[in-house]
């Protein structure tokens, strides 16, 4: 294989290599290079070591399409003159909506760029808002996370997505599954067969993270302004390296703490300049680098330090994008690497919650680490650019450890699972971190839909056919009626299980061929009612051709449920392969969960509201019946919501009864999801605390604990939940009545006589504006740092503000300038009562007696005068 030199980057010389079928590379993403005027191919190189940019041998160009014909739209000078439009083509579509075939003209230009401009000289245009690097994707049908290469036919360059090995076993069983379905859907399958079966590459990776000086706890330095040095970049390599780079500075390394990593290399530098082009000369090393928050801080900051410095932009691998999302968000990307920015990925609601379990509430470094890896973040106290050298490198070390950790644990599972979800979705692997799940979804559809030469319709066109939704919705902001809810009811209740309706809503999906070209459409010969709970008429489904998220919400679904599930737990497999298919099941899980909601949000491209009424309509039926039946069989039913039902001390034989019953009356599986110990109730949707058998903990909406809790309030939350962790019995939670009550008298009596120190009662929260900004209100945290700059104290955007409450006009102080006199302790306590009040009245408990006893509160306060 031959490579020519571009810069930094190695590019694979394809007119040298386009006959070459012993190498083929894995695509992990396409980018469009405006220096050359082509797509780029990023590859990675097959012992994992490099990337490799292959510029577009397909002589592939941007286009939209549009409705008016070939000589009118050659009638238009402003087009044709300009000197990015290239050509016009008559095009045939399938139009999904009418299923009919539409001619349309194609007008080719040199440029992206160019599609916006020429766009708005058409009335009707389709595929122009789609961006050219997806777009060249779905032309192509090419899958990120696949291994693509080459090939030359009658002088004619395309591109191959290479079909891996695959277990006899394995193709039996997705053949009997998928033998009695249409050959559209058929093929389909057994394409996605493919990226299931494939284990994905194994790149060299770098973590990395950066400390910057501050002269003060809690002010964050700001990105955008990158005014104070970087004084530390540790790293952390998947190939053994560990290293940091410290700036020298006139402070004392210190007695190594047991957090201090002796294994690793400490390179010092009396120049911030030096330190920090090492620092790139270290990242051109790897394929991927791994940060948490890098888009918005690590690599942003190290980006305008560099400029600042006068370090030359051709020296500087990082090119800041600015988000399209008009937000203060920013992409950084790396030149000669990918970047993976796993604070988005972590953030995404839909990997929290079905990828992960909710094991953990806040999108935070030390939150994820702690839940998955049982690793924490380094804790100090003060500022820790005035700490020993020591004990920064130990920090800054820590952090690029449990960052790469996070994509190791459990055999590689976080890099797989963004693999298998760029497979599916036909996304970059880079934009699997930074796009929501709805523009996954969208490039699946897209991407289906290039490969059936469906015309990728505008959402207007959807409305034209659209009936409107019937139901009136419960939540505001919503268009029609959603999930059926049980109210719960509210105290202690032992011996719970919890039963599951498997795939709820892909299930109904499937079922009813439910797809926005499917619903209400008037084309087709036969249709089927959609019903509602109360037997109402809503919506017509077409049944004459499969829809296609019916297609691909049912492969995935089945390809889950009957195969992966099963195979990751199938013993006589190697434990890396059962690992695999665990991955394998959670990223199903993950696109077909959130597959539904898209189809309700104004913003996709493909929204159909009628598709998305008809699945919560068939939801509440089907939940409905279910529960109708569990009554009948005389089982107590606690609470339930959308698929799941919460049950009070079933017997097995009601349970066995119920599922059968599902299975053959309404073609859905309801598994046990979870058994518990007791649940508190609250009398609120989704707001209790369970214990599970296992001993673990789940609190949906319970106690009261955000990130800007003070920390006082959070230990004592935190030992509240350890104490209920150990509860089995009536008796048990007697004890604990009794333990909660002594303790919520203490800290009500520690804050009387102010005998808890400021700093465990302070209050930190981040200014995501200038202070000139905050115009409508002035918040707590506001005022605070109002009095920091009148004291002459610099305070700006993205600094952490730590204030206490005082008995002053503006209730607020910074630490700074506080005092533990000042403290108002009247409005901690409220603290206290707001975050335990609906746990107390959920076990029977009222805040006003535990504290009523005004002889001695009267006692108290005499004794501190």
């Amino acid at each position: 294989m031959k490579y020519s030199k571009i810069g930094d980057v190695y590019t694979l010389d394809y007119d040298r290599v386009v006959n070459s079928v012993e190498e083929p590379l894995y695509l992990l993403g396409v980018e469009y290079d405006g220096d050359i005027g082509k797509a780029l191919l990023i590859m990675l190189s097959n012992d994992g070591s490099r990337i490799l940019k292959l510029p577009d041998p397909t002589d592939h160009r941007p286009y939209f399409l549009t409705d008016e014909p070939v000589d009118e739209v050659l009638s238009k000078k402003e087009l044709t003159e300009d000197p990015r439009f290239e050509r016009v083509e008559e095009v045939v579509k399938i139009n999904p909506l009418t299923m009919a075939r539409q001619k349309l003209t194609k007008i080719v230009t040199k440029d992206p760029l160019a599609v916006k401009k020429f766009r708005a000289l058409f009335k009707n245009v389709w595929e122009a808002k789609i961006k050219y690097h997806n777009n060249y994707i779905y032309d192509n049908m090419l899958v990120p996370g696949m291994r693509v290469k080459v090939s030359v036919s009658n002088g004619a360059r395309t591109l191959i997505t290479l079909r891996p090995a695959i277990d006899k076993r394995v193709i039996e069983l997705a053949q009997r599954m998928f033998e009695n379905m249409d050959s559209e859907t058929y093929q389909t399958a057994m394409n996605f067969l493919d990226y299931f079966e494939e284990m994905p590459p194994l790149p060299k990776r770098l973590a990395l993270d950066i400390e910057v000086y501050t002269p003060a706890k809690g002010k964050v330095p700001s990105p955008r302004h990158a005014d104070l040095p970087v004084i530390s970049i540790s790293f952390k390599g998947s190939d053994g390296l560990k290293k940091v780079l410290l700036l020298a500075r006139e402070v004392s390394f210190g007695e190594p703490t047991e957090d201090y990593p002796s294994d690793a290399e400490v390179e010092i530098f009396d120049s911030e300049i030096d330190m920090i082009l090492e620092a790139y000369r270290i990242i051109s090393q790897y394929p991927v680098v791994i940060t948490f928050n890098g888009d918005n801080f690590d690599l942003y900051y190290l980006y305008t330090r560099s400029l600042k410095l006068g370090i030359g932009r051709h020296r500087i691998p990082i090119k800041i994008i600015k988000s399209e999302e008009g937000s203060k968000e920013v992409i950084a990307k790396l030149e000669t690497s990918i970047h993976i920015d796993l604070y988005k990925f972590f953030s995404n609601n839909a990997i929290k919650n079905y990828a992960f379990g909710g094991k953990y509430q806040e999108e935070n470094l030390d939150a994820i680490s702690t839940a998955l890896l049982g690793i924490s973040k380094i804790s100090f106290e003060g500022n820790l650019g005035e700490k020993p050298l020591s004990v920064l490198i130990a920090y800054n070390y820590r952090d690029a450890d449990i960052t790469l950790q996070l994509t190791q644990f459990g055999n590689e599972m976080v890099w797989k699972l963004m693999v298998l979800m760029a497979r599916i979705s036909r996304t970059n692997i880079e934009d699997i971190c930074r796009r929501r799940i709805s523009n996954w979804i969208q490039n699946l559809v897209f991407w289906e839909s290039r490969r059936r030469n469906y015309l990728i319709v505008n959402k207007e066109d959807i409305q034209k056919i659209s009936k409107g939704t019937y139901s009136k919705a419960t939540i505001e902001g919503k268009k029609y009626a959603g999930a059926l809810v049980i109210e719960p009811p509210v105290g202690v209740f032992f011996n719970i299980v919890v039963l599951d309706i498997a795939s709820l809503y892909p299930s109904i999906i499937k079922k009813y061929n439910l797809s926005f070209e499917t619903v209400d459409v008037d084309w087709c010969k036969n249709k089927v009612w959609i019903e509602d709970e109360t037997g109402r008429k809503i919506h017509s489904v077409c049944i004459d051709k499969p829809g296609l998220m019916s297609i691909i919400v049912g492969i995935l679904r089945d390809f889950r449920v009957n195969i992966y599930k099963k195979r990751a737990k199938d013993k006589s497999l190697q434990p890396e392969m059962l690992a695999w298919y665990d991955i394998v099941q959670r990223a199903i899980k993950v696109f077909i969960n959130a597959s539904y909601g898209v189809f309700g949000d104004e913003a996709f491209p493909l929204y159909s509201p009628a598709m998305a009424e008809s699945v919560t309509a068939l939801g509440r039926r089907s939940f409905f019946n279910i529960l109708s039946k569990a009554s009948e069989l005389g089982v107590k039913i606690l609470y339930g919501d959308t698929d799941s039902i919460f049950l009070w001390n079933p017997t097995q034989e009601q349970l066995a009864k119920l599922q059968e019953w599902v299975s053959t009356n309404l073609g859905l599986e309801i598994e046990l999801d979870k058994v518990f110990t007791y649940i508190v109730f609250t009398g609120l949707k989704k707001n209790y605390l369970g214990r599970s058998s296992d001993g673990s903990i789940e609190i949906k909406g319970l106690i009261a604990k955000k990130k800007n809790t003070p920390d006082f309030l959070k230990n004592f939350f935190e030992e509240i939940v350890e104490r209920m962790r150990v509860i089995t019995s009536p008796g048990e939670l007697k004890d604990f009545e009794e333990w909660l009550k002594t303790e919520i008298k203490q800290k009500y009596m520690d804050l009387k006589r102010r005998e808890i120190t400021l700093d465990q009662l302070v209050i930190r929260t981040g200014l995501t504006k200038k202070i000139e900004e905050y115009k409508k209100n002035t918040p707590p945290h506001v005022k605070a740092a109002i009095q920091l700059r009148n004291y002459g104290i610099h305070v700006g955007e993205n600094d952490i503000i730590a204030y206490v409450k005082v008995k002053s006009r503006d209730g607020v102080k910074p630490i700074q300038l506080a005092r533990l006199s000042e403290i108002d302790p009247d409005k901690y306590i409220e603290n206290i009562r707001s975050g335990l009040e609906q746990l107390l009245e959920a076990i029977g408990l009222d805040w006003d007696g535990i504290i009523s006893n005004k002889v001695t509160d009267l006692l108290l306060l005499s004794k501190q005068e």
